[in-house]
This record gives C-alpha cells, sequence and structure tokens, in this order.
C-alpha cells in the first residue's frame, strides 16, 4: 500500500466516524469501540 492510498483511507475513515457522531451520536463509536478491543484480545490469543 503506498502513502497516498493509506492517507486518503485514513480521511475517509475519519471522515466516517465524524459524520457518525454528528448524525447518530457516540453510542455506536463507543459500541464499536469495545468490539475492537474484544476482537483484538481474540486475535491475540491466536498468534
Amino acid at each position: 500500500m503506498t502513502n497516498p492510498i493509506a492517507l486518503v483511507l485514513a480521511i475517509l475513515i475519519v471522515l466516517a466516524l465524524g459524520l457518525d457522531l454528528i448524525l447518530f451520536g457516540s453510542g455506536h463509536v463507543v459500541f464499536l469501540g469495545k468490539k475492537l478491543f474484544q476482537f483484538l484480545e481474540w486475535l491475540a490469543f491466536w498468534r
């Protein structure tokens, strides 16, 4: 992955999270953050 592609993907992710916060509040982001950390712990176990 080249740097420009990574930069575009990062900008898209930040914009999507910002739009989600504006339209729906922060409840979804907190839920996804918790699930992400659970998934990372599960993934680290299988490493």
